[in-house]
């Protein structure tokens, strides 16, 4: 599985309340706390991560770059993610973007990364009206996906859960997409105080449980309470240790 995945959302999440529940209900079940008025508008917005050991000895660092464009077609969010936490010998590098719709609604994603002797390259399609996204593979191989209303990427779906938490709400379980669909929820779990860097905050924290073809993990994510709700730090249980991600200010 890709380190990206695990970092998400994105990107990184969904509840188990079904989707036809109102937010207002979401977030009271959830007893999310009172949200800023203002929601994310961002035009431009790059975050920089530190990837650590328990240790805080640093293994690599990410950067997640979003940008808001407005075209011919309307509005449009371009998200790019880039990670390396290579050692010597074996090389771990991934670079991703996405571009969505004003409602974060996926139009391509494309995925490439190295990690060791396994590399990927390959892109995906959305055709949101007929509810269908379309997977290729560099160097051959097609295939055809059914989708359902609004899909979302792993990268546009971080900023569509900023957004929602922005407005006190709990996004609802649904799919994303990395290639293939992973099934994604998230639990809010209350406001606590993280340390990034030297500087202590408060942050939410949301437990995001992700199903997909090969996986079934589960792993944190601390938004900041600021109106951007920004993803300050991330918590990675693997075989070898719990792993961080963490914003540098």
């Amino acid at each position: 599985m890709s380190l990206f995945l695990a970092t998400l959302l994105f990107l990184m999440a969904a509840d188990q309340v079904p989707a036809q529940n109102a937010p207002a209900k979401i977030a009271a079940a959830a007893k999310m706390p009172a949200a800023p008025k203002s929601e994310l508008r961002l035009s431009s917005e790059v975050l920089n991560y530190t990837i650590n050991w328990p240790t805080g000895l640093s293994l690599g660092e990410a950067r997640l770059r979003t940008t808001r464009r407005t075209t011919a077609d309307g509005p449009r969010v371009e998200t790019d993610f880039h990670l390396d936490a290579s050692v010597p010998g074996f090389p771990v590098l991934e670079d991703h973007r996405s571009v969505a719709d004003g409602e974060f609604c996926s139009i391509d994603f494309t995925k490439q990364y190295t990690h060791g002797k396994h590399k990927a390259d390959e892109t995906l399609s959305f055709d949101q009206s007929a509810r269908k996204a379309t997977r290729e593979t560099k160097g051959g191989g097609k295939g055809e996906l059914n989708t359902p209303p609004c899909a979302k990427d792993v990268l546009s779906y971080i900023g569509y859960i900023r957004r929602e938490l922005g407005a006190g709400r709990l996004p609802p379980r649904q799919s994303v997409y990395y290639g293939a669909a992973y099934d994604l929820k998230v639990e809010f779990t209350g406001t606590v105080p993280v340390k990034v860097g030297e500087a202590s905050m408060e942050a939410d924290k949301i437990v995001v449980s992700l199903k997909g073809p090969a996986s079934n993990i589960s792993f944190e994510i601390y938004f900041s309470k600021d109106a951007a709700r920004a993803p300050v730090l991330v918590r990675i249980p693997v075989t070898l240790a719990t792993f961080s991600l963490e914003l540098v200010r």
